[in-house]
């Protein structure tokens, strides 16, 4: 069964949700889970910021991807079970790419992610890095969808 399980993080309910289910796989499996929190830096590194300082931004927007990923940590640990846990850079990247690139190099056998499910224009705007990564991975993705109802007009996503 699956012993090496990647889930991105970030700071959304839906995000809480599929992490508490990769950790009832893990409990059931014995696997390490693998953390990761995407923080993109491009916005801040060119033309624009010259009223700011983009290099304290940086900072502070590294310094509360370490909180998420400390927060994710910490309930995987109080489930008795292991982890690790990367905060990675995009610089302009496709967060999907740079999160399948992750999971490809800590060769997971499993990514276990929130997705809004966004549908229609919400969707267009929004773009969808859980879409992303399932078209991208060559391991199974297993989508955990909010409690909540981002659209109650739209009909549900199809993925």
């Amino acid at each position: 069964m699956y012993q090496r399980i990647f889930v991105p993080v970030d700071d959304s309910s839906t995000s809480r949700r599929a992490l508490d289910e990769a950790i009832k796989l893990a409990q059931h499996t014995g696997a390490t889970l693998l953390l990761a929190h995407v923080v993109d830096l491009a916005q801040f590194g060119w033309g624009g910021t010259e009223f700011l300082d983009a290099s304290e931004l940086q900072k502070n927007i590294k310094a509360t991807g370490e909180a998420v990923l400390n927060q994710a940590r910490e309930a995987v640990e109080a489930a008795g079970l292991p982890c690790s846990a990367v905060l990675l850079e995009s610089w302009g990247d496709k967060m999907a790419e740079v999160l399948v690139g992750e999971a490809e190099k800590e060769q997971a056998e499993l990514i276990v992610m929130g997705t809004h499910g966004f549908s229609g224009l919400m969707h267009l705007l929004m773009g969808s890095v859980a879409e992303g990564i399932m078209r991208r991975a060559n391991v199974p993705v297993l989508l955990v969808r909010s409690d909540e109802t981002p659209d109650a007009d739209a009909p549900p996503a199809v993925m």
